[in-house]
């Protein structure tokens, strides 16, 4: 509860979703300058998301989870009370840090919670708590907005800072090795994922020369060779490139983000569809959205029940398959769809999330060293992270690909697009995967 709690900050933050217009109202912005707001947040706890999963190794999980609540709650309530756009933008930043440093140990001390046998069920409790804060944040966005206005948005969240940091005194914190803690290296992947994360935030906009996306994108894949060069003369680097050079644990972690960025449409697209083509209500479109969430509530538990039996991987390759298969029909909707139709593919491309959430990081926490479960965790996020970034951009590209006008027709040629290539993209990326069948598929008897 205490871990969920904590946890539960990041997702919330969909809920600024609903307070940018306000927002944009009140600090008198154009249009383009709102995105700042997301890349001020995603690019920093992105970029040090491994890097504090590190610290929480070597220091203690529980004191950078508990330093991360600080900073977030400082964070939100400096965001809530900023006089101008500047330091807002700076306020934004200082809670992405928060974020970093309290996200990237929850899933640590999630299973520290639990004995080793029982991680599973450490990590479906909280899956299961990330997918109920994204459901209800747009709806506890909308009505903050509509009753306090939009500093609401991040004033809601100082007291579950603060009440989770009191509380947080309850949780384990055994003593962990003496080890060194290699300051290039996180410096190396810090520049190397603020570089490719704002090289995808920045693609997406037009006004963005071409060049400057490419620059970015050349100085992260330098800097991560930079890394892999600095990781082979440190005895403890942050994260050990090596692991990726298997199949068997690369396949998922590239599936993950993949799943990711396809699942993004929803979230990105289908709110226009709802309001604008089916004429759904903005509270009714909300309830709607909030059951691909739901079906994250339901797919984490069953995936607890699938892995023992079935094995983390089938589990995990299970999952992406219904997210694949979730996403390609809601391409052939039209505005004869029927809400119950769409809500139902919504609802299957969530319990697929689900199962892949669950089956998927509690492969990535098994495969790394128990004393780097921090780590573990974070690479877990980070996936995640970066499959959304870049849904933002390639879907908005697809979609504007395929839409050439503003009439409600070429929306929905668009709309359709983009999913069945999100759709279809990704049940084509699973079945190539399966070129690496142990990447999927365990040998009898292995929980693998």
């Amino acid at each position: 509860m205490i871990v969920g709690l904590g946890a539960s900050l990041a997702p919330l933050d969909i809920a600024v979703n609903v307070a940018l217009p306000a927002i944009t109202a009140h600090f008198k912005l154009q249009l383009g300058d709102v995105q700042w707001i997301v890349v001020c947040y995603v690019l920093v706890y992105g970029s040090l998301m491994l890097v504090c999963g590190k610290l929480g190794d070597l220091f203690g999980h529980r004191l950078i989870f508990r330093i991360g609540l600080a900073v977030s709650a400082v964070g939100c309530a400096a965001c809530a009370a900023a006089p101008d756009w500047p330091l807002f933008l700076w306020a934004r930043a200082a809670q992405g840090v928060g974020t970093a440093l309290a996200l990237s140990c929850t899933p640590a001390l999630a299973t520290s919670v639990y004995p080793a046998d029982q991680r599973l069920r450490a990590l479906t409790g909280f899956a299961m708590t990330m997918s109920l804060a994204a459901a209800i944040g747009p709806l506890l966005g909308g009505l903050v907005v509509e009753l306090w206005g939009w500093p609401a948005v991040y004033w809601m969240r100082v007291p579950i800072a603060v009440v989770t940091l009191v509380l947080s005194g309850l949780l384990p914190s055994p003593r962990p090795e003496q080890r060194p803690f290699d300051a290039p290296g996180a410096l190396l992947l810090a520049a190397c994922m603020s570089a490719l994360l704002l090289a995808l935030v920045l693609s997406q906009r037009p006004a963005v020369p071409g060049w400057l996306d490419a620059t970015l994108l050349a100085a992260a894949l330098a800097t991560l060779y930079a890394y892999i060069r600095h990781s082979r003369t440190v005895a403890e680097p942050i994260i050990r490139p090596v692991l990726f050079a298997d199949a068997a644990f690369a396949v998922p972690n590239a599936m993950n983000a993949l799943a990711n960025l396809a699942g993004f449409a929803i979230l990105l697209l289908t709110p226009y569809y709802l309001v604008n083509v089916l004429k759904l209500s903005a509270l009714a479109s909300g309830l709607v959205l909030a059951l691909a969430f739901s079906g994250g509530l339901a797919g984490a538990p069953i995936a607890a029940l699938l892995v023992p039996r079935i094995g983390r991987r089938t589990t995990a390759f299970t999952g992406v398959a219904l997210v694949g298969l979730g996403l390609l029909p809601l391409g052939f909707t039209t505005a004869t769809t029927t809400v119950p139709v769409v809500a139902l593919l919504l609802i299957v491309e969530g319990f697929g999330q689900g199962l892949l959430t669950v089956a998927y990081t509690d492969l990535v926490t098994d495969t790394l060293a128990t004393r780097d479960r921090g780590v573990a965790g974070s690479l877990a996020l980070l996936t995640r992270t970066i499959g959304i970034v870049s849904g933002a951009s390639v879907l908005t590209a697809l979609h504007a690909h395929a839409a050439q006008g503003g009439s409600p027709g070429d929306f929905m040629t668009g709309y359709r697009f983009a999913f069945t290539t999100a759709g279809s993209g990704l049940l084509a990326a699973l079945a190539l995967s399966c070129f690496w069948p142990r990447a999927w598929f365990a040998t009898k008897g292995s929980r693998a």
